[in-house]
């Protein structure tokens, strides 16, 4: 097993910590989500990658699984689980996702919320059978409220820039806000964890007309 770690010229300790667990190091000026990931493929010398996020681990379940799996597939989804504010939210729970795959097998592309050409939420994929894994991938994204005020505002920005400004488009976006909340609250569950639940579902119920609005500000 190899570890490799790319780090993006990091202000904290975290490749004095890679290094201590004998992962291999590449700092690298940041270069977007797409191109990092793709540069950090290219970087692999195993048959086999597992990629995962700084702000992500695994729990027992799923770390047993990957060591077992039998490898008669070209890849594996795995069920991911979002925190915010510390507690795994109803509307952010099992969501799949290919992380583990034959190195040579992998493609990479963004998948932008807004529809734009921003090159973020960017999703693996691979033209072979796919398995799926037990356990969950456990994504600490939002320690607090303010780190999703953060990140949000930094997407928006990233959608907005990426759109072609449109009147229609952004009152269509913002008609919608309210469909949208309602869903996340009684179809996805956001309603059952509280007030976290509730702020964490009127955002992503406003991303895209937020995005939108960006746009349109560029005019």
């Amino acid at each position: 097993m190899r570890l490799l770690v790319l780090d993006a010229r990091s202000c904290d300790r975290t490749v004095e910590f890679a290094r201590s667990a004998g992962a291999e190091v590449i700092e690298r000026e940041w270069s977007g989500f797409v191109d990092a990931r793709r540069f950090a493929l290219s970087q692999v010398r195993t048959s086999w990658t597992l990629m995962i996020d700084a702000d992500e681990a695994l729990d027992d379940a799923l770390r047993d699984a990957i060591l077992a799996a039998p490898g008669d597939v070209d890849g594996y989804i795995v069920r991911r689980s979002t925190y915010y504010c510390g507690k795994s939210l109803r509307m952010w729970r099992a969501e799949p996702l290919l992380r583990l795959f034959r190195t040579d097998r992998a493609m990479l592309a963004a998948r932008p919320a807004a529809g734009g050409g921003a090159a973020l939420h960017e999703r693996w994929s691979c033209a072979g059978a796919i398995g799926e894994l037990p356990g969950t991938l456990l994504h600490f994204s939002y320690p607090d409220a303010a780190s999703y005020r953060v990140k949000f505002a930094r997407y928006t920005d990233l959608e907005g820039a990426a759109m072609t400004p449109s009147i229609g488009r952004a009152a269509l976006e913002g008609l919608l806000i309210a469909p949208r909340f309602v869903r996340l609250l009684f179809v996805k569950g956001a309603l059952l964890d509280g007030a976290r639940g509730i702020a964490a579902a009127y955002g992503s119920a406003r991303y895209r007309f937020i995005c939108a609005l960006k746009a349109l500000r560029r005019r």
